[in-house]
């Protein structure tokens, strides 16, 4: 609700009103119900359309009959002169409507992130292709969409590390998600091929690029896989495997499905947590999921 005034009903404005109060806003936006008390109260958006509608007999009408055909000309120019006037001697009610709406954006984004998690949550935990370290048994995944020249991705590198050596009941999984350039993706590509000729190498190679500063060009990528253990040459005809890019676009898929627009991203438990995150922030969230996750976690 905005301002400090007590809930009152639930209220769904006639079309006109609501499109006043977006107009008065500079709204565009679906349908929404606004929750406000029956009485004017200062600071409510919504309770000067209600006055405006009190004030020109039109409230308690039956709803069929408030609708635009039912409002003549005068009727809705004298409540655009209500709300604007007052929306002019209080600007402030505008600023408080968008934190409102942000929130309760926020929150149905969240909501819907939740559904998405548990809708894929097979896709995410269990996808053949995708690399893994820690217990492969282990009672929480953290699941990791990253890119290997996102730098707040190198920030968690160590991070992850840290947390598996204390937690020997985590499992940490890899979603190669190229998306900035070029050379993001023929890392992501390399990784995979990595992973694909020997997994117990895999860690070593990706912390090493995502250990590097700089561009990623193709002859740096080969030789930290030679530093790591693989044959150049080997490493190089496996990136061009059909199985290395199906992992990438369906990485790409699942991504574009849950809304992941950025890196890192996370998914423990039953959330998704955009962007990097403490070892204080991924301990609270592991010992979340371990408490209330929907199985398998």
């Amino acid at each position: 609700m905005i301002g400090d005034a007590p809930a009152g009903p639930a209220h769904t404005l006639p079309p006109d009103c609501r499109w006043l109060i977006m107009r008065a806003a500079n709204w565009k936006g679906p349908n929404m119900t606004l929750r406000f008390p029956a009485l004017p109260v200062k600071g409510l958006l919504a309770s000067a359309a209600v006055a405006a509608l009190i004030g020109l007999g039109l409230h308690g009408l039956p709803a069929q009959a408030q609708d635009k055909a039912a409002m003549s000309d005068a009727d809705r120019g004298a409540i655009e002169k209500i709300v604007r006037d007052y929306l002019l001697e209080n600007p402030e009610v505008i600023v408080e409507a968008i934190q409102v709406f942000r929130q309760r954006e926020q929150a149905a984004q969240e909501q819907r992130a939740q559904e998405a998690v548990k809708a894929h949550k097979n896709a995410l935990l269990n996808a053949p292709g995708a690399p893994f370290v820690g217990n492969p048994k282990g009672d929480v995944t953290i699941v990791e969409f990253f890119d290997y020249r996102c730098g707040y991705c190198k920030r968690v590198t160590p991070l992850m590390q840290q947390i598996l050596d204390s937690d020997k009941k985590l499992r940490w999984v890899f979603k190669e998600f190229p998306i900035l350039g070029p050379d993001s993706l023929t890392a992501s590509q390399a990784a995979l091929a990595a992973w694909k000729i020997d997994p117990d190498k895999y860690l070593t190679f990706h912390t090493a690029m995502m250990n590097t500063a700089g561009a990623l060009p193709e002859d740096r990528i080969l030789k930290l896989g030679k530093e790591a253990g693989y044959d150049p040459d080997q490493l190089r005809k496996t990136m061009d495997d059909a199985a290395v890019k199906a992992e990438i676009d369906a990485n790409h898929r699942l991504a574009e499905t849950m809304n992941i627009r950025g890196t890192p991203a996370f998914i423990i438990g039953d959330e998704l947590v955009p962007g990097a995150v403490d070892l204080t922030t991924l301990r609270e969230l592991v010992a979340k999921a371990r408490k209330g996750c929907t199985a398998p976690c």
